[in-house]
């Protein structure tokens, strides 16, 4: 959480943290401004409040997060001039040397060339790299009472967004095993892609990631975003992973369902079954405090045991099971607390944390796969609550069958 930015600070040797970038899609500004439509640098020195450098076109904007705000001294975006103005920032904030640490999505090239200016006038400050487990992202990892309600209500705006491809697929009309547009025409995956994003935008949500809503073969790839052309037929593994955000980059919803359209063939049904005893087994045992790895270990044990290959009996494998049990959600899709057994650290399941639970399983020679996913929050009594509700059938009926 935010209060434990000094702390953390503290812990790490940090005298100063300085965000640069847009106000939106900019996950680490957005966390400790509130965002906007601007783009400027936020310094935050250890013990004070943040403080924000922007251009004067956009000093309202700037002034709306509530920081203090000030006005660049120059508009000059050379490298010279820019380290002249990041050192200028930290002595308007009281820092005339120490250790300081840089955030934000801005260019890579642009940045690099920044910091060797920097270091070069100003060595009195230390640069500091931070990766996984920077100090944002271990506080981002609770989440304050209002950043859980904004994650619920996008896990409401993306539950009824999946209610109503449902019910498009479900009445549209067949040509032998393949469904039909309204214009009669074989209906395919990039039309579907389409509908979502419309129906995302009518609901004041963001698609910045895209979706993955993959048939067949391509279900079978974990990430295989589906191919535009790909047709829906009947009997074929649907993997729909669907990850929107509030307008303007806030916060995300994760979930994921499998479908087959009018009937499962047996293999993929005993698939199914397979990953949804996983699922179900795995979040019948989350605990409070217990480390997150320990539940991606109860996950390749359960596959395991089933007969399938995971990436812990082999783990470079492309069948089976392999990827991670899950990850934390906020202002990006994936982030603490991590599952993997290959990040730093060890994450726990802490009151605050919101995480997904998504085992899986996937063949693509065979043509299937299946990954069943919900988010997930740590309550402060203990119990863990999904965030958003919705039916986990396999078979999704249609006209026909």
């Amino acid at each position: 959480m935010k209060q434990q930015l000094d702390e953390l600070m503290a812990a790490r040797g940090l005298d100063a943290v300085i965000v640069n970038g847009a106000g939106d899609h900019n996950p680490a500004m957005v966390y400790l401004s509130g965002g906007g439509h601007f783009k400027a640098s936020l310094v935050k020195v250890k013990g004070q409040a943040a403080a924000i450098y922007c251009y004067p076109m956009e000093r309202e904007e700037a002034a709306r997060t509530g920081l203090k705000t000030k006005v660049h001294q120059t508009l000059k975006t050379d490298p010279a001039s820019l380290a002249v103005e990041t050192r200028w920032m930290l002595q308007d904030n009281g820092l005339n040397s120490g250790r300081v640490a840089f955030y934000g999505q801005v260019d890579a090239g642009e940045f690099l060339s920044l910091m060797q200016e920097f270091q070069r006038i100003a060595p009195e400050y230390v640069l500091v790299g931070e990766t996984q487990d920077s100090i944002l992202m271990s506080a981002r990892a609770t989440k304050e009472n209002d950043e859980i309600e904004r994650i619920r209500r996008m896990g409401k705006v993306t539950t009824q967004v999946v209610g109503r491809v449902a019910d498009m697929l479900s009445t549209a009309a067949l040509r032998g095993n393949q469904l039909l547009n309204h214009a009669g025409e074989v209906l395919r995956v990039g039309e579907v892609k389409q509908q979502i994003n419309l129906w995302l935008a009518e609901a004041g949500a963001e698609n910045p990631e895209g979706t993955i809503f993959s048939i067949g073969r391509d279900a079978g790839v974990p990430h295989s975003t589906g191919s535009a052309g790909d047709a829906l037929e009947l009997g074929k593994t649907i993997v729909f992973d669907i990850f929107p955000c509030e307008a303007q980059g806030g916060y995300f919803y994760d979930f994921t369902r499998t479908w087959c359209l009018g009937y499962a063939p047996d293999e993929v049904l005993k698939v199914y079954e397979d990953v949804l005893h996983v699922y179900q087994t795995v979040v019948s045992r989350l605990a409070p405090g217990k480390p997150c790895k320990e539940y991606q270990n109860l996950t390749c044990e359960l596959f395991g045991k089933q007969g399938h290959p995971t990436i812990q009996s082999n783990p470079g494998t492309t069948d089976g099971y392999v990827h991670s049990l899950g990850h934390g959600l906020g202002l990006a899709v994936h982030e603490a607390p991590w599952f993997s057994l290959s990040m730093p650290g060890e994450d726990r399941l802490i009151p605050g944390s919101v995480f997904t639970i998504e085992p899986g399983l996937y063949y693509p020679e065979r043509g299937i796969g299946v990954r069943l996913e919900d988010t997930y929050l740590a309550e402060a009594n203990g119990t863990f609550t999904k965030l958003a509700d919705f039916p986990m059938d396999l078979i999704l009926p249609t006209r026909k069958g």
